[in-house]
């Protein structure tokens, strides 16, 4: 199956921005989500506090009961839930959950549902192959000169898609617990290495002391060049990134962080504040997105989503198709649908503003970049190609014989 770029598609993408609601005003900062909702008589110096979030987390199925009634769908999930991947969702997070409507992208992607018991031959508890290139325990080592460095298994809240959920929160018995000596022993034994990832789980859980301990020992191996951290608190608890976190990144950095936003409803005042504190202190930012059926999957969604990135500051970097996690089938799409997208937007929208597509190969292939078809044909002498609009170009691959400037000038006479 090819996927050709035809001018139907650019019809369809000037009807979306005609006719749907315009992005301005609707993306501009004045309209986006701020507040402590239905917290607001919690004291601010409360709300304020990481530690506060995380004690205060949606962690049981009564908890709901005096915020959100849940459908029976939700009921059975969360019953599910200590035997697969553990709820938990912040305060702060909760206010974004439309409570009147089941199909709230916020809400599908942390209140776990009966759709989770269920198990497709296709799906794997380790989708992208980890533990077949795991030398040392939580050490990742599949691409030559980097590594992935699984620091903790736990996280501010926790996706219903996660692609570890087989160590992360423990709830399956994986009982992973990291061990820091000899993950650092490795890759200071490994002068090959110079890109560490750090990942778990959420490495802003940690406290600062760890975190600290963590970028000093790493900044002091010669051969790591390059240090960076996934992470979803930022968008599940801005209230982490305090001066004192930012100071830490700043004396070790420049840290590469890619935070977790997948919907614009997620890009709240509050996360814009924590965005700017992080580039104040040479923190570098790109976002990475998982396409999630009725979460991001059209093209309006995904355009405010990357535009309100990159008004915080941060490059939409990678959009994910979602790994074959167990449980997982509801919340997956077609393949075809994440190249329409990108097709939607390409031409349609400033480059910063297009992540690229990729593929977790199942089995531990790596990331593998799926894009559009935008050459037609490469022959001998030239390379055909269409645009965005579908419509076709040509560039020759070799260069023709030269004329002279005297000699065009007389062709023309």
């Amino acid at each position: 199956m090819t996927f050709n770029i035809s001018k139907t598609t650019f019809y369809e993408v000037n009807i979306i921005f005609t006719k749907s609601e315009k992005m301005y005003p609707r993306d501009h900062v004045d309209n986006w989500y701020k507040g402590q909702g239905l917290w607001a008589d919690t004291p601010e110096q409360n709300w304020q506090t990481w530690q506060w979030q995380m004690s205060n987390r949606f962690v049981k199925l009564e908890h709901f009961q005096n915020y959100l009634q849940l459908t029976p769908e939700e009921e059975e999930g969360c019953r599910y839930a200590n035997h697969k991947l553990l709820l938990a969702i912040t305060p702060y997070y909760f206010n974004l959950i439309d409570r009147n409507d089941p199909e709230c992208p916020i809400r599908k992607q942390v209140i776990p549902r009966k759709q989770e018991t269920f198990v497709a031959p296709e799906e794997l508890l380790d989708p992208v192959g980890e533990e077949e290139t795991m030398p040392v325990k939580g050490l990742v080592h599949r691409y030559p000169d980097r590594v992935l460095f699984l620091v903790t298994p736990h996280c501010a809240s926790y996706c219903r898609y996660c692609t570890r959920s087989r160590l992360v929160s423990n709830a399956q018995d994986y009982d992973f617990h990291p061990d820091y000596e000899s993950a650092l022993k490795y890759i200071s034994e490994h002068t090959e290495i110079r890109d560490v990832l750090l990942s778990g789980g959420d490495p802003l859980i940690l406290p600062n002391r760890k975190i600290a301990d963590l970028l000093a020992r790493l900044r002091a191996i010669p051969h790591i060049e390059f240090i960076r951290i996934g992470s979803r608190v930022p968008v599940f608890m801005p209230q982490r990134i305090t001066p004192e976190l930012c100071e830490i990144f700043k004396e070790h950095g420049p840290i590469f962080m890619s935070i977790h936003t997948n919907h614009p409803k997620e890009c709240t005042v509050e996360l814009k504040e924590a965005c700017k504190r992080l580039l104040s202190a040479c923190v570098v930012l790109g976002n990475q997105s998982v396409l999630l059926k009725g979460v991001n999957d059209n093209i309006d969604t995904l355009l405010s989503l990357n535009h309100r990135l990159l008004q915080m500051g941060v490059r939409p970097y990678y959009l994910y198709q979602c790994d074959l996690i167990t449980g997982s089938a509801h919340l997956r799409t077609d393949v075809a649908k994440g190249i329409e997208l990108i097709q939607k937007l390409r031409g349609f929208t400033t480059g910063y503003a297009i992540p690229q597509y990729v593929i977790d190969a199942p089995g531990g292939g790596g990331k593998i970049p799926i894009n559009p078809e935008y050459v037609k044909e490469v022959t001998e002498t030239e390379i055909v190609m269409r645009n965005f609009q579908g419509e076709e170009y040509r560039y020759p691959l070799k260069p023709s014989k030269p004329l002279s400037l005297i000699q065009q000038e007389c062709n023309l006479s």
